[in-house]
Formats: structure tokens, C-alpha cells, sequence
């Protein structure tokens, strides 16, 4: 169920055992009430477009529309109009020749993932288990793409180029996950991802950048996205993670393999009739969010801290907060409970003091029983909050779980 925990951890669903829409009430009742807790908490660290109604949804779009793009214009069809201009937006952020839309990530990454297979007459592609197309694809790579993988290392972290360079078995295609989420949003250095790519070059392969989250990368690197992109002979970036969008992603590369993953989009069934509302909600989040970013970033290093004192001066016992400080806006917390004890405790405190701290908490991967984790996400919200405030929600949080065990 790997696949459906990245749904839950996205806000898409209620837990890993208990899909959407399975009829199981008390799930959904379980569901509901955490969504209103977090609407109606008066202190958040992100709110999430996935907490709003269908109308407040509604109602944002067109409120939104019409500061990105002429509304009385013609709606798009099969990939024009407005989707069009969302194309070649992306192409001049990422400062690549070309962009196609597509409906999903996970589609994105296959057609480029197979379009590089063709070019390079390997269908092996390296990458780290923790990645996306692994853990959360149902093996789509090999079921649909008839693609290989293969895994340099199998660290929490990003391969290293001696990792890359000394592989034993060749590779047509190298894909990095850039932040590798499951692993805690975590990154390389610049001149560490440089070095990478660089070995990847020495054994003649192509570089692909899962770039999902490639929008808040910029802090940690230094660096302009143009510069970052340059490094990947293509990159994937995602909609509706960081920017807010109701879905959708772009592949970004030169001209000629654009133009490849076209025929591919829609031969893998993604040439959509009409998908101005994902593409208007995509503009709309790169207008808005993308210049605030590294406020979140920022904002994510006095949290995490904060979170640290806040557990130690409760008395919190064993915790991690991963990494520290954070990568980006986004980052990991660990402690020594079973999920839903921490995450019974975490919509209390929301419904009781009005301060969501925590949303969802999870079983840990491996280990022994009992331990747990959580993503925090920092946005617009999360700026306002001192570091005080962290601290004592984090020791009024440790005393709600506490007292439940």
C-alpha cells in the first residue's frame, strides 16, 4: 500500500489501511473530523488546499483566473489555449527550450524515463528505492514502460558520485528525486549533485531530475532554478505539490524530446480534452507561492528547531526531528508512539486549543514496533508563528500524548 501512503501523507485519503471511498464510515467520519479540525484551527503551519470545501475550491479558481490569464478567451482544447501558455511559462522558469503538460507526474516520469530508454538503447534506469516510481507506482516502470531498475545505493540520502561512477552495471539513464522525500526531503550539497551528474556523465548516461518539489530546492542550493534544471537532460516538476494546484505536472527538456513525450502523452492516454482548470490553478500557485518559498524555507529551520526544544523541554524522551535543520520547507518528525495514539492526540489539540501542530502520523518503515513518523509542511500560515509558539505547542502536545498513554 505504498503507493496509497503518499496519497495519505498528501492529503488525499484518510490512512494506508483505509482508502477513500472503500464505505467504511468510520473512516470517513474519522477523516471529516480531522479536515474540520485543521479548517477551523485559528494557528497552522500550512493550510492545505485539499482542507477546503468544493465550493471554497470554486470560488478560488475564479477569483484567481482572471489575474493569470484572459477569461473571456476560447477554452482550451486538447492541449491549447491556456495550457498552452502554462507550457511555455514552465519552459522559461526552467530556462529549457520546451515544457509539455501532463496529467499526472507518474506519467510524465514513465514517457521520459521510456523516451530515454529509446535514445539510449538501454532500459535501465538507476535510482535510489526510496524514489517515487519504487515506492508508489505499483511498479508501473516495469509493468508499463518495460523499464529496469537498478539502485546505486540504498542510504537514506542521494547517491554519491563515487557511488554512481563505481556501479556495477551499466545504466542508461540516472533519475534523482530532488528533494528524495521518503528519506526526510533531503538534498546533496550543489558541488555533491554537480559531481553526480558529472559520473553520470563519465558512463555515457543521461540525467533525469524528479523534480516534484524542484520549486523550494532553490534556498538550499544557492541557486536559480535555470541553473538547477541545466544540469538534468529533462525534468519533471508537479502543480500541486508546493504550488497548490488542483493537479498536473510539466516535462521540461529540449525541443525534440518534448515533442517525443507528446506522441508518448498520448498514447499513455493523457491528451485530455479540455484542462484549463488545472493549468489556470497552476498559474495561480506559480504567481503566488513560488515567490514566497524561501520565506517557508526559512521559516522550516526556526520550526524544526523550536519543535527540538520544545520535546526536550516537555521531557519528550527519544525524538528526531530529520533533517535538521531542514532542507526545505518540509521535513520529518519522529517519536516513539503508535500512530494513532499520536494522531488522536494531534487532532485534540487542534479541536481544544485551536493550534494544529501535527496533521497525520504513520507507521515507521522498518523498525521496531511502536515508532512513528509525520511530515511538517511550513507555508503562508506557518510564517506566523514565533518560536515560542513551536515550543509550547510542541510541550502541550507531548503532555495530550502522555496522558492517552
Amino acid at each position: 500500500m505504498a503507493d496509497m501512503n503518499e496519497q495519505v501523507r498528501d492529503g488525499l485519503a484518510d490512512g494506508p489501511e483505509v482508502p477513500r471511498g472503500n464505505g467504511d464510515e468510520e473512516a470517513d467520519q474519522q477523516r471529516l473530523r480531522s479536515i474540520t479540525a485543521w479548517r477551523q484551527a485559528e494557528r497552522i503551519l500550512s493550510r492545505m488546499p485539499v482542507d477546503r470545501s468544493l465550493g471554497e475550491q470554486l470560488a478560488a479558481l475564479t477569483a484567481g483566473a482572471a489575474t493569470v490569464t484572459e477569461v473571456d478567451r476560447p477554452a482550451d482544447i486538447y492541449g491549447d489555449g491556456v495550457v498552452a501558455e502554462l507550457e511555455q511559462r514552465i519552459a522559461g522558469l526552467l530556462g529549457t527550450e520546451a515544457a509539455a503538460f501532463f496529467p499526472t507526474g507518474t506519467m510524465a516520469q514513465q514517457v521520459a524515463l521510456r523516451c530515454w530508454a529509446g535514445r539510449t538503447g538501454n532500459p535501465t534506469v538507476a535510482l535510489h528505492p526510496l524514489s517515487h516510481p519504487e515506492g508508489h507506482e505499483r511498479g508501473a516502470l516495469g509493468a508499463v514502460s518495460g523499464l529496469r531498475t537498478v539502485h546505486p545505493t540504498t542510504e537514506p540520502r542521494l547517491p554519491t558520485a563515487d557511488e554512481i561512477r563505481d556501479f556495477a552495471e551499466p545504466f542508461g539513464t540516472l533519475m534523482l528525486e530532488l528533494p528524495l522525500r521518503d528519506a526526510g526531503f533531503v538534498l546533496p550539497t550543489w558541488e555533491e549533485l554537480e559531481a553526480v551528474v558529472a559520473a553520470a556523465r563519465e558512463r555515457d548516461a543521461v540525467v533525469h531530475f524528479d523534480g516534484a518539489r524542484l520549486w523550494e530546492c532553490a534556498s538550499h542550493f544557492g541557486r536559480e532554478l535555470p541553473e538547477i534544471a541545466a544540469l538534468a537532460d529533462s525534468v519533471y516538476v508537479s502543480f500541486y505539490k508546493t504550488l497548490g494546484g488542483l493537479s498536473g505536472a510539466a516535462l521540461a527538456g529540449s525541443a525534440s524530446l518534448v515533442e517525443e513525450a507528446r506522441t508518448w502523452r498520448h498514447r499513455y492516454g493523457g491528451q485530455l480534452f479540455q484542462q484549463f482548470p488545472a493549468a489556470i490553478s497552476a498559474l495561480i500557485g506559480l504567481d503566488r507561492e513560488l515567490p514566497r518559498l524561501p520565506s517557508y524555507v526559512a521559516q522550516a529551520k526556526v520550526v524544526a528547531a523550536a519543535l527540538a526544544e520544545g520535546f526536550a523541554e516537555a521531557g519528550a524522551g527519544w525524538f528526531r526531528v530529520h533533517p535538521e535543520p531542514p532542507h526545505t520547507h518540509q521535513f520529518q518528525v519522529w517519536l516513539p508512539y503508535p500512530p494513532d495514539v499520536l494522531s488522536q492526540a494531534a487532532v485534540r489539540q487542534a479541536e481544544e486549543t485551536g493550534v494544529a501542530l501535527f496533521r497525520r502520523w504513520y507507521p515507521a518503515p522498518a523498525g521496531p514496533p511502536g515508532l512513528s513518523f509525520t511530515e511538517v509542511t511550513v507555508s503562508e500560515a506557518g510564517l506566523e508563528w514565533t518560536a515560542a509558539d513551536v515550543r509550547a505547542a510542541a510541550a502541550e502536545f507531548v503532555g495530550r500524548v502522555a496522558a492517552q498513554g
